[in-house]
């Protein structure tokens, strides 16, 4: 873990970080399952999801979306927290002995509606597999002190 202050007029739009990848495992999942409660078959009965679609088990989206998060949380900044994530979609299925990479791309940066001394970074995740297939999307909203208050005017 590394510690770098920024402040929201360090973000530079398009600059971007890929994580290294991380295979999602059997026990992932069953850990997952237990954590939340979700033992949908999807997840849990390899007898019946070989009678679906898809064939095979299939990652909770809420297990893609804590790893990928996860991986993420290599720096931290003190200037700045998680503000939420937004538009948060499950594109494909992540299998067990699927291996995810996240690349993470700042897209916009804004003005707090109400926070003078604090800025908006939305940061795009990408959580892609190991044969290029985008599985996982979204926002992620960072509210981040500024350097002073007279750059927010």
């Amino acid at each position: 873990m590394m510690i770098v202050e920024a402040y929201f007029e360090d973000y530079e739009i398009g600059s971007e970080r890929t994580t290294f990848g991380r295979t999602m495992t059997e026990s992932d999942i069953v850990t997952h399952a237990g954590q939340t409660g979700d033992h949908f078959p999807h997840h849990m009965d390899k007898e019946w999801c070989a009678t679906q679609e898809f064939r095979e088990r299939i990652a909770h989206g809420t297990l893609v979306f804590s790893v990928a998060v996860g991986m993420t949380a290599s720096v931290i900044n003190p200037r700045a927290m998680s503000y939420g994530y937004d538009k948060l979609r499950f594109v494909r299925p992540v299998f067990i002995g699927d291996t995810i990479t996240v690349n993470a791309r700042i897209r916009d940066k804004r003005e707090h509606p109400k926070r003078q001394e604090h800025g908006l970074v939305y940061e795009s995740l990408t959580v892609t597999k190991q044969n290029g297939e985008t599985v996982m999307v979204c926002d992620h909203v960072y509210l981040v002190e500024r350097r002073s208050l007279e750059r927010a005017g």
